[in-house]
Formats: structure tokens, C-alpha cells, sequence
């Protein structure tokens, strides 16, 4: 029994806010969730494999190409060999005169027979033949090996692709999941000022109406807690928006639930200089990787160029399955040989396409270069977003324990009547704006360091952040 009443009790918080209609959600179930199936991610995915399938499609030159052919031919006339008696008749001729140079009758036959045409048929006119044809590339010139090289740098590529987007849904969901805890804080913070503003407000209509203070120090109450609701208004309105920022990105099945951000907003004491992110920035950058990935291929197109003024050599065969009117004396069923090509002048197009390989693996340099100088200035600002955000936390935090003191102070002299209503209403809106200042640069050090640690090639190592603050809880 006591084992059930501890789970109960476990429990009930997590079930009184289901019956409110909210899902508590903590930021790394957030990632889960929206990395389950996101669109993007999955298009990002099919690129993979159809770099995997380009790369396949090159590595096919490496194996033999078999292909079978048929064909039924009708020829327009007979192919045979036809021979004059004529070019035998007249030696045999010339031979009978002279051993008989008197006879009359057998050089009369032989000019006869002379005048005939001997003729052989080689092919009838209807012809059908299914051939298996064979080739097999054994030198190309390093073609081959260049473009297998190729085909593994695009896979790297379309992988590289993947983990950029990947990080990039990471800071947009810290970014957008971050913002809805501000918003509710800020509602918080808001709704508490307005409270205590309209307190102090009824106490200014009663001081008023006893004649301790004046009409204007009351109408100055009036006037702020009236912009304290508007501004607890407006807030409010901001959560909403935030709020469906973060529903859109998850893509919940039930919207009708009301997320609730668990993970509360962090400031770790101690992180590392800006040197260690520009270390991280030269070797894990997206951007930077993808650059030295397109230069590896720009180099080995520019070899696939270079190697068009080498011959190709092959192995090929013919083995013919079915015949039919084809002697076989005069059309062998098998063939076997090797060929090569070679082009020794085509129009100069070989050197524009060198010319051109080499041209944009240059480009290539100089816009790895320039990306190299954008991405340290990007690191140099994020970084000092950080710092910034961290020393106006620690300014704030003294700014907000003195202002509370004050505050205190003040409504105490307030009640004795040693302080005006104006100096009471100053402090407290003092007070909301520090506090929410102290919120937001929470919200900016959080998502500026998911975006530098996105930057920089390694969005992992935000959790190690993460986890350290909840550790630390």
C-alpha cells in the first residue's frame, strides 16, 4: 500500500496536468521528437542515397558491358559471287590451237561457253541472326579511377548535408523551444508587476480619497498599472505565437494540447575561449567541409580531363546464339579480340574541358578562403554575444537583489507615509524591466550557444552544456 500511495503521489502532478489540457515537455524530448520522422531530415536522407546510387552508376565502368542484339534482315538483292567462263574459256582456247590448229568445231564451243557467266550464291535475301556482344574496358586512362573517387566525395557530400541539417533543425527547435519558456516567464513576470501595481493602486485611491496623497501621485498609479496589464497582454500574446512556433516545428498530432517547456533557461559559469571554437571551426565546420569535398572532386574531374589524351583499350567478343541463312564459313559464330581508341585531334575540346577543370577548382580555393574569413567573424560574434550575455546576467542579478531590497524598502516607507506613491511605482517597474532583461540575456547566451556550437561543426556538444545545468539543478 505505501508503494502505491509514493507512485500516486509520483504521478499526480503529471495527471492534473493532463486534465489542464498541457504536456510537459522537456528540451531533449523535444529533439526526439522532432527529429521522429521530420520531412526535412528524410530529404535530406533521399540525397544519401541518391549520391550512393550516382556513385554505384560510376563504379559500374569497372565491370563488363553484355548486351544481346536480334535483328531480321530482307535484302533487296541476291549476295552472290559471279564469275565470267570467259577468264578460263581462252587459255584452253589458245592451248587447243595449238595442238590442234586445224580443228574447227572445239574452239567454236569453247567461245560458247565463254559467253557464260558463272554464279555462286553467298546469302539468301531473308536473313536472321540474335547475337550476345561483349566489352570490357581494361585502360582507360585512369577515367575510372578518378571518377569512383569522385563518387565517394559526392556520398561524403550528401552525408555532410545530412548532419548540417540536422544541426541546423537542433538550434531552431533550442531557438524556438527557449522562446516559449521566455514567454511564460515573461507572462510571469509581467502578471506579478501588474498584481502588484494594482495592489499599490486600490491603496492610492484609499490614501486619496483620506487626503494623505495628492490626485496627480494617484493618477500616476492609475497610468502604470494600466500599462503593466497592457504589457501583461501583450506577453501573453507572445506565448501564443511561441507557442505555435514550437507546435509547427514538432508537428504534434494533437495541437489541442498545450506544451508546457520543462527545461528551464541556463547559464553555465564556465565555458571555453574562442580559441577552442575556432579550433573546432577548422575541421568541423559544414560549410568549410563541403568546400574541401567539391575541390577533391574539381581535382579529380580535372584528372578525367587530363586523361582524354590517352588512349582507351578493351576487350571484346561476339558469340552469335541463333542463325539462320548465315553460313557459318563465311560468318564465324565467335569473335574474340581487343581494340583500343584513340582520339588523336578533336576541335581542341579536350583543352577547354581542362581549362575548364581547372578553372573552377581555382574558384573553388578562393571560396573556401573567403568562407574560412565570414565563418571566424560569424564565431567572433557569436562569442561575444556570449560574453555579453554572461557579464549582463551578473550585472543584473546585483541590479535585481538591490531593486527587490529598494522595492521593499519603499513600500514600507509607503505605508508610513516617508515615500511617495511615484517613487514606489518607479521601483517597481524598475524591477519587471531588470527582470525580464535578466530572462533574455538567458534566452540570448542558450540559443547563441546552440548557434556557435552548431557553427562549428559539433551541435553535441550544446547537450554537454545541457546536461552539466540540469546536473547542477
Amino acid at each position: 500500500m505505501p508503494y502505491r500511495l509514493l507512485l500516486f503521489s509520483a504521478c499526480l502532478p503529471l495527471m492534473l496536468q493532463a486534465q489542464k489540457g498541457e504536456i510537459p515537455l522537456s528540451l531533449r524530448e523535444a529533439s526526439i521528437g522532432m527529429f521522429k520522422g521530420n520531412p526535412t531530415l528524410q530529404i535530406a536522407d533521399k540525397a544519401v542515397g541518391i549520391a550512393r546510387s550516382e556513385r554505384q552508376k560510376l563504379n559500374a565502368f569497372w565491370y563488363p558491358m553484355l548486351n544481346t542484339s536480334g535483328m531480321y534482315v530482307h535484302l533487296s538483292d541476291k549476295v552472290e559471287v559471279r564469275q565470267p567462263l570467259q577468264t578460263y574459256t581462252e587459255p584452253a582456247k589458245e592451248l587447243v590451237q595449238q595442238l590442234l590448229p586445224n580443228d574447227v568445231l572445239l574452239p567454236g564451243l569453247l567461245d560458247q561457253l565463254g559467253s557464260y557467266t558463272l554464279t555462286v550464291p553467298l546469302f539468301q535475301r531473308n536473313l536472321t541472326t540474335v547475337d550476345a556482344t561483349m566489352s570490357w574496358p581494361l585502360f582507360t586512362g585512369g577515367k575510372r579511377i578518378f571518377a569512383t573517387r569522385i563518387g565517394n566525395r559526392m556520398v561524403d557530400w550528401a552525408e555532410v548535408g545530412k548532419h548540417e541539417t540536422a544541426a541546423m533543425l537542433q538550434t531552431e527547435l533550442i531557438e524556438t523551444y527557449y522562446a516559449l519558456r521566455l514567454a511564460i516567464q515573461v507572462v510571469e513576470v509581467r502578471e506579478k508587476t501588474y498584481g502588484s501595481l494594482r495592489r499599490h493602486y486600490e491603496n492610492a485611491r484609499k490614501l486619496e480619497a483620506n487626503g494623505m496623497i495628492t490626485k496627480a501621485e494617484r493618477l500616476f498609479a492609475e497610468v502604470n498599472c494600466q500599462e503593466a496589464k497592457r504589457e501583461w497582454e501583450a506577453a501573453k500574446q507572445d506565448k501564443v505565437v511561441a507557442h505555435q512556433a514550437l507546435c509547427a516545428l514538432l508537428d504534434g498530432e494533437n495541437k489541442s494540447m498545450e506544451i508546457l517547456p520543462v527545461s528551464t533557461l541556463f547559464l553555465p559559469e564556465h565555458f571555453p575561449d574562442q580559441s577552442y571554437f575556432m579550433n573546432l571551426l577548422e575541421g568541423n565546420n559544414y560549410t568549410i567541409q563541403k568546400l574541401r569535398l567539391e575541390g577533391m572532386m574539381a581535382d579529380n574531374q580535372l584528372r578525367i580531363s587530363q586523361s582524354a589524351y590517352l588512349p582507351t583499350i578493351a576487350l571484346f567478343g561476339k558469340q552469335t546464339l541463333y542463325a539462320k541463312h548465315l553460313p557459318r564459313n563465311l560468318m564465324p559464330r565467335t569473335v574474340v579480340g581487343v581494340a583500343f581508341t584513340w582520339n588523336l585531334f578533336d576541335g581542341l575540346n579536350r583543352e577547354a574541358d581542362v581549362r575548364k577543370a581547372r578553372l573552377t577548382k581555382e574558384a573553388l580555393v578562393l571560396g573556401k578562403e573567403k568562407a574560412e574569413d565570414a565563418l571566424e567573424v560569424m564565431v567572433q560574434k557569436l562569442y561575444g554575444e556570449l560574453k555579453q550575455a554572461q557579464e549582463e546576467a551578473a550585472t543584473l542579478q546585483t541590479t535585481i537583489d538591490m531593486s527587490s531590497e529598494l522595492l521593499r524598502i519603499r513600500r514600507k516607507s509607503f505605508g508610513e507615509g516617508m515615500a511617495t506613491s511615484t517613487e514606489v511605482v518607479d521601483t517597481e517597474v524598475m524591477l519587471a524591466k531588470v527582470r525580464v532583461a535578466m530572462l533574455m540575456a538567458y534566452y540570448q547566451f542558450d540559443v547563441s550557444l546552440a548557434s556557435l556550437c552548431s557553427l562549428c561543426g559539433v551541435p553535441e556538444l550544446f547537450w554537454e552544456y545541457y546536461e552539466e545545468s540540469c546536473a547542477a539543478k
